[in-house]
């Protein structure tokens, strides 16, 4: 499974870099499905998407998680309904272990291979790491993968990146973070 290709790349939301870098990835895999879990607004994704002429047809962005862990509950029975068998996961280096190791137990329960892509931040990270929250959460991943076999929580607030309205985002006067609209790699 490991040399098999990447049916989905799952981004983790919490810094704006990672989405620039699935962008990026977009253009290279315009087939290649993938879910932004709550990332930034909707409206600075897709003007993202524009910024660097990514497909968006094959982009989703999901509304209902409000942690790391929230991230892999709402997300597995999309990835599954989707039959993804292997998935690139998209996070910071601040952000790992804990979501490589929460991936690992939560998806690979779940029958998806997982392969780590950490996208170097600027500035203040958007994750705080410690070996208390580390420590809970895989308990927590333990648990849940267990539970998860018979119990698939729905998400409601699941949006198809096409979908996305900009004059009506230009109405709500909506502010996105400036360090997108330079070039980073």
């Amino acid at each position: 499974m490991e040399s098999a290709p990447v049916d989905a790349f799952f981004v983790l939301g919490g810094s704006i870099r990672r989405e620039v870098y699935v962008a990026e990835l977009a253009k290279q895999y315009p087939e290649t499905r993938i879910l932004i879990s709550q990332g930034s607004k909707d409206p600075c994704i897709l003007l993202i998407f524009q910024k660097y002429e990514a497909p968006i047809r094959q982009v989703w962005l999901e509304k209902c998680a409000d942690s790391t862990f929230g991230n892999f509950f709402f997300n597995i029975p999309i990835l599954k309904q989707w039959g993804v068998r292997k998935v690139k996961l998209i996070t910071s280096p601040t952000h790992l272990p804990r979501a490589k190791w929460m991936a690992q137990i939560l998806l690979g329960a779940n029958g998806i291979w997982v392969d780590v892509d950490a996208v170097k931040e600027r500035g203040i990270p958007g994750n705080q790491e410690s070996w208390v929250k580390t420590g809970l959460d895989l308990t927590r991943s333990a648990i849940w993968a267990f539970l998860s076999q018979a119990i698939q929580p729905p998400c409601s607030h699941v949006t198809p990146l096409t979908d996305v309205d900009l004059k009506v985002w230009r109405k709500s006067g909506f502010q996105c973070e400036t360090q997108w609209w330079l070039k980073l790699k």
